[in-house]
């Protein structure tokens, strides 16, 4: 298959996913509301402020009112249920069998429509985190607890904050793959991302607290989303981004492997 050709079927991925009414929802709706929440948190601390106590300032963090762990569920959820519709979809309505007809190399296909959703999230992500953060920082820099860029360990937040969406979308597209449903395809994904992990808790049992280090939300609330790391026993830097990249890259092998052995 020569190269234009695969442009040819990332452009038909492009279409596709647009064309889905949840897209837009998804990213434009999704994307507004998570700004607006940092707006409003930030307001929130920024009027507050002069109430705090000395204790309350010191332990101020002033990113998590630019990117909570509210935040976080709700852009893994967005993104997640977007990538297991991309796909579901496709089956539901017999698309998948036309597209295949057309492209019988399955495997340009998954590739095609894998690095489209990563894209499209990519890009979101990085909207939401940067602009979560700069609204933010505009506001409680008022009251001089502002942080930028230039900080230490700020860019690794911000960065986390943005690949949350196509890991999530990543991992949403191999759970749709393996479901072909809707319902169960968007119930798994809000489970396995967000809903089992948030009970996960650091513990004495440090290889539990290794098992916890796999999985994505838990990493970003206990690593990556921190700028300052405290308890050796939590995720290192190293093995959180480890697990951002597991969970995409099997996503995307499971993807591959079963539209290439399963009937459409």
């Amino acid at each position: 298959m020569t190269h234009g050709r695969f442009r040819d079927l990332l452009a038909a991925e492009w279409i596709k996913l647009w064309s889905l009414r949840s897209t837009s929802w998804l990213v434009g709706l999704g994307t507004l509301a998570i700004v607006a929440f940092a707006l409003q948190n930030s307001l929130d601390a920024y009027n507050g402020w002069p109430g705090f106590t000395a204790m309350e300032k010191a332990r101020f963090n002033p990113l998590t009112e630019a990117f909570s762990g509210l935040s976080a569920s709700m852009l893994m959820i967005g993104a997640g249920s977007l990538g297991a519709l991309t796909i579901v979809g496709e089956y539901a309505t017999g698309l998948i069998r036309t597209t295949l007809v057309a492209v019988p190399a399955r495997h340009r296909v998954v590739t095609a429509k894998l690095t489209v959703v990563a894209t499209v999230t990519l890009v979101t992500g990085t909207v939401v985190s940067l602009g979560t953060f700069g609204v933010s920082q505009a506001i409680l820099s008022g009251h001089g607890v502002a942080v930028s860029l230039c900080d230490p360990a700020v860019l690794r937040v911000v960065a986390a904050n943005a690949l949350l969406a196509p890991v999530s979308a990543l991992t949403g597209l191999g759970i749709g793959a393996l479901l072909r449903h809707t319902a169960a395809a968007v119930v798994t994904v809000c489970a396995a991302l967000v809903i089992v992990p948030t009970f996960f808790q650091p513990n004495v049992h440090q290889w539990l607290n290794d098992l916890y280090a796999l999985v994505p939300f838990y990493v970003w609330r206990t690593c990556l989303g921190l700028p300052q790391l405290r308890d050796p026993a939590l995720p290192t830097v190293a093995g959180s981004w480890a697990a951002f990249a597991l969970w995409p890259l099997a996503a995307a092998v499971v993807t591959l492997i079963v539209v290439r052995r399963r009937d459409v």
